[in-house]
């Protein structure tokens, strides 16, 4: 293999480990496993089978769990059947100023983005009202007469997104104009879908990634404070929460009260059963440990991994699938370093050696976030597979940040991140027999 080839393998396979989730179709098709099928078999079940068709789910895990990617799957598989809204919280809000109304602003935007895109047969009246409401409140003007025919629909509708995201005076003139008025906002959304489902023959479905990746006071502020509002359309919509947040009673009850208890939550992969953890020759569930081989294997080619070193690099991912991505991006990075260092070796793989340095530089990484109260806490959720107190908010916080993995199966139980066990062991804060 030539040197020059060698690269453009490296490239592609670091191209491949980029972290971000899977959503377009021409991804799905080239990188998808199936994984995650319980999860996707319940939202199926709790979408096709609301008697009201407005179903509100609650679906939740930990971040890099492949929750993007399944959503994005499974608004592909029921699009013949639906009119799937799917989009990303974080591309249409600036994230630390989220709030009900302005995520409820953004349901209404992407509806008439989408139907835009699939140019749904509405007619031209009632689209011109609809680009007059969207434009007074975002302060654009629209100077094509109510009769004409319109065509810039698409392009208002990019435009708005774009001041959502940027600029903070129409966030705030959105929330002063809808903080007393709900019902006003709602009841565009509600006229909204209706129009779209009698033009499209379709329900409607929208699917909102990315709120699990929000600050957790600020999922408390908005599910606790006004679920009842984000409940309030009348058609399908399927909310995206940390897994931390449902560790709040509070929150977890107001949640479980208002979604009528349907809550899916997508569990970690587990690559070891609970008793088997921390024995020295643990008997592995290879079945999830093979899954996960193959995720990486549609991204690295085979012929630049030593053999094995797929199975460490999931053993290392704790059961995460962007975990897995992480290391092995890492891995790439290091090799694509290495080859330019020495550009005469042409059959250069991913060894232990690459991925020894790669979990080091993301062992340092966890461990410039931890204190004394995180290593507390660390050590005694992997001695007991749980913390002194679940509800503490440093030990959220952990979990948030995926040092601590929840597992579930007849119960709910957690474990420290397979590379922040390494640190601890390395710190001396295990004991020898761990």
């Amino acid at each position: 293999m030539s040197d020059d080839s060698l690269l453009k393998i490296f490239q592609k396979s670091y191209q491949n480990t980029d972290l971000t989730p899977l959503l377009q179709p021409e991804q799905l098709a080239k990188f998808w496993v199936e994984y995650g099928s319980a999860s996707l078999e319940e939202l199926v079940q709790l979408v096709e089978d609301n008697a009201s068709r407005d179903a509100k789910i609650i679906f939740s895990g930990h971040r890099g769990c492949g929750k993007s990617t399944l959503l994005a799957e499974f608004g592909r598989d029921l699009s013949d059947r639906y009119f799937v809204v799917f989009f990303s919280i974080a591309e249409t809000i600036e994230m630390s100023d989220i709030n009900h109304i302005n995520i409820l602003f953004a349901i209404a935007v992407n509806l008439m983005l989408k139907a835009e895109q699939e140019q749904i047969n509405i007619s031209a009246g009632v689209k011109n009202a609809f680009y007059k409401w969207f434009a007074r409140r975002t302060q654009i003007e629209v100077e094509t007469p109510i009769n004409a025919e319109l065509s810039i629909g698409f392009d208002l509708f990019k435009i708005i997104t774009g001041k959502l995201k940027t600029e903070a005076s129409i966030r705030n003139e959105l929330k002063q104009e809808f903080e007393r008025s709900i019902s006003e906002l709602v009841a565009k959304l509600n006229e909204i879908a209706a129009v779209i489902q009698g033009a499209s023959k379709k329900e409607v479905l929208v699917i909102i990634d990315d709120l699990d990746k929000l600050d957790l006071a600020v999922v408390r502020g908005i599910f606790q404070e006004h679920i009842k509002a984000l409940f309030l359309p009348g058609f399908n919509i399927i909310y995206t929460i940390p897994i931390s947040s449902l560790r709040n009673i509070s929150l977890s009850a107001t949640l479980r009260t208002e979604a009528d208890d349907q809550i899916v939550i997508m569990p970690v992969s587990k690559l070891l059963a609970k008793g088997e953890r921390r024995k020295v020759n643990p008997t592995y569930q290879n079945d999830a440990i093979e899954i996960l081989c193959e995720v990486l294997h549609k991204r690295i080619p085979k012929e630049i991994l030593q053999p094995d070193i797929a199975r460490q690099m999931v053993l290392h991912s704790g059961g995460v699938l962007r975990e897995l991505m992480r290391i092995s991006n890492r891995c790439c990075r290091i090799c694509l370093r290495e080859i330019r260092r020495t550009p005469k070796q042409t059959d250069f793989k991913i060894n232990s050696v690459v991925l020894d340095e790669a979990i080091k530089d993301l062992r340092l990484d966890f461990e410039t976030t931890l204190g004394k109260t995180d290593y507390t806490i660390l050590k005694e959720t992997y001695e007991k597979f749980l913390p002194e107190d679940p509800k503490e908010q440093a030990f959220l916080d952990l979990l948030h940040g995926l040092d601590v993995l929840e597992y579930r199966n007849d119960e709910v139980w957690y474990d420290v991140h397979p590379i922040v066990t390494d640190l601890l062991q390395r710190k001396g804060l295990l004991n020898a027999s761990s």
